[in-house]
């Protein structure tokens, strides 16, 4: 019987820790995915693990409030860390629309159910199926699990730096979006630059009516052929961000060193 509670407690503080990470975290976090299936995850994954970390060395597999929330503090900083490549994904698909003339294109997002940039999506969509063909949902998996070694069961306490860090590290995202979104960015500028100074040789040519079209038409051009860039580029902000939250768990008080995020 004692073997059989401390089997549960040990299962309810790591499913937990999971859920944490599946709220927040891109991909896990998606409302494609059905609540009940995440939920049947969740409750898969902390089944198998338990034996394992409540056998770990100073693991305490006793239910607790301080318990509990430690191991949602744990999921949290994965999930929210994680989450703001999503963001980035956003903002730089709302950088690449103004450009497109696309801003008053707007869609629910079913991510954050609120109205979006059309191009927002799409980098965003674009940005999963990235996430899934390098298998980084199964990194992030695979660093939830050694989070059990480097922090015991019942044995984290969240701190204000900590916190503080991951706010920090959100400013990040407007740089990545920009070096994102930067080759539509500067062609679509050079459309507008050489329409204007077409405009002033030939003040009788209807210029205005063409800057959308070629803004539209060679900014899909340009983003086309920067999709090869993309894989290299979400595997090194995912890295970092994962490295992030890695080092904000394991050491919390070098939480001021570690707020570079996606700006590293």
């Amino acid at each position: 019987m004692q073997d059989w509670t401390n089997f549960l407690s040990a299962m309810t503080l790591a499913l937990v820790r999971v859920s944490g990470m599946v709220a927040f975290a891109p991909f896990f976090s998606s409302t494609a995915l059905p609540m009940r299936a995440k939920a049947v995850f969740a409750g898969a994954v902390a089944w198998l693990v338990a034996p394992m970390v409540a056998s770990l060395p100073n693991a305490q597999a006793t239910l607790s409030f301080p318990a509990i929330v430690g191991e949602l503090a744990v999921g949290l900083v994965y999930g929210l860390s994680l989450a703001l490549l999503s963001e980035m994904l956003i903002f730089a698909g709302q950088i690449a629309g103004l450009q497109f003339s696309f801003s008053l294109v707007n869609l629910l997002d079913p991510e954050s159910a609120i109205q979006t940039p059309l191009l927002g999506d799409l980098f965003q969509l674009m940005g999963t199926l990235v996430l899934i063909a390098a298998g980084l949902d199964r990194i992030l998996l695979a660093s939830v699990f050694r989070s059990f070694r480097v922090v015991p069961l019942g044995t984290y306490a969240l701190s204000p730096p900590t916190a503080l860090a991951i706010v920090r590290a959100s400013g990040g995202i407007f740089l990545a979006a920009l070096e994102l979104a930067a080759p539509v960015l500067a062609c679509t500028m050079l459309v507008e630059i050489a329409v204007a100074l077409v405009g002033k040789l030939s003040p009788q040519l209807p210029v205005m009516s063409l800057t959308v079209p070629m803004k539209t038409l060679t900014g899909f051009v340009i983003l086309a052929g920067s999709l090869a860039l993309w894989p290299r580029f979400i595997e090194a902000r995912f890295a970092s961000l994962l490295d992030m939250a890695e080092r904000l768990i394991s050491t919390p008080g070098a939480a001021h060193g570690v707020a570079h995020g996606l700006g590293g």
